[in-house]
């Protein structure tokens, strides 16, 4: 036996759908409830520490200057001192106030004393670096040796370097050059 099917009568249906409705138009239109929204605030610290340095900025080549001694016959002596050409492309800001020092190998071509070589030779010049234009023995950069650079605008500085060549009346005809390498330090 099969269970009885009822049917809803059209005004049993009628009836049904006036209640879902009239409760959906309740829900509607109960009153919404605060909703308690909670504002949470802290904070953080935002910080940099910038310590001591030097940025060195090279433009083309790299090249911290030339010390350039002239020209010169072979059977000249005695010394002589070069013009000292500074890369303009390169600069040397610090951060005000960092102690600067600087020390030079002794290039390419060091015995117990910098030398120039000449090219495509063996043959040498000697010369002398100073950290003065007075060339006083007491301002002499040795090999390595660390020196002291003073500066007043730390975002110019400039290396000062001069030279001196000993010239011995042998020197057969060519160019002489050297290469040194500057170590800067803070």
């Amino acid at each position: 036996m099969q269970p009885e099917k009822k049917r809803l009568s059209p005004t049993g249906d009628r009836s049904l759908l006036h209640a879902i409705f009239g409760l959906l138009a309740c829900a509607v239109s109960l009153p919404q409830q605060a909703v308690a929204v909670t504002v949470t605030s802290t904070s953080f610290t935002v910080g940099a520490t910038v310590t001591p340095g030097c940025s060195v900025v090279s433009g083309s080549g790299g090249q911290l200057g030339t010390l350039n001694f002239g020209t010169h016959t072979g059977a000249e002596s005695g010394r002589v001192t070069p013009s000292s050409v500074r890369n303009a492309s390169l600069s040397l800001p610090c951060t005000p106030g960092v102690s600067l020092s600087r020390s030079i190998n002794g290039g390419l071509n060091y015995t117990s004393v910098r030398n120039m070589q000449r090219n495509g030779g063996t043959e040498r010049v000697p010369y002398r670096l100073y950290s003065s234009s007075s060339l006083a023995a007491n301002s002499e950069i040795g090999v390595n040796q660390t020196v002291s650079v003073a500066y007043t605008d730390s975002n110019n500085i400039a290396l000062s370097l001069f030279g001196a060549a000993q010239l011995t009346a042998l020197s057969t005809a060519g160019t002489y050059t050297d290469q040194l390498t500057v170590t800067l330090s803070w």
